[in-house]
């Protein structure tokens, strides 16, 4: 797509896939995050505890958001994948401690993942304010 409107930021350090979709599209001041689960820098999967898996999932997330010209704190939308519903308490927890309130707009579905991950998450996110 080539719109004046529309980028697809990826800098050195952006965690990538060799599956066929961007870390993020940036359309005007909105930030369209795709998925981000356990992976290393080039896509690979890093399986490991819940909680593990959550907090590299938002690190990606972090990480793909800076690349864009935000942050967490811009976030409006999450959209949460959890494979055990199991680990929902200790999700919970960790989100909070990502996002606190007011907390961004949020899904959860549970039940769903491959038996290689245990989570993934996708966001919607605003750009940061530039200074006047």
């Amino acid at each position: 797509m080539n719109h004046p409107l529309v980028s697809y930021p990826l800098q050195p350090g952006t965690p990538v896939s060799d599956l066929p979709f961007s870390p993020c599209v940036v359309v005007g001041d909105l930030i369209f995050v795709s998925g981000q689960a356990s992976v290393d820098l080039h896509g690979n999967i890093i399986s490991d505890t819940f909680e593990a898996e959550f907090r590299r999932s938002m690190e990606n997330v972090r990480l793909v958001l800076e690349t864009a010209g935000s942050d967490l704190a811009h976030v409006v939308q999450t959209r949460n994948y959890v494979r055990d519903a199991e680990d929902l308490p200790l999700y919970n927890k960790l989100y909070r401690e990502y996002f606190p309130s007011p907390r961004p707009a949020r899904t959860t579905i549970v039940n769903c993942l491959d038996p290689s991950l245990r989570y993934e998450v996708e966001a919607v996110a605003v750009k940061r304010p530039t200074a006047s």
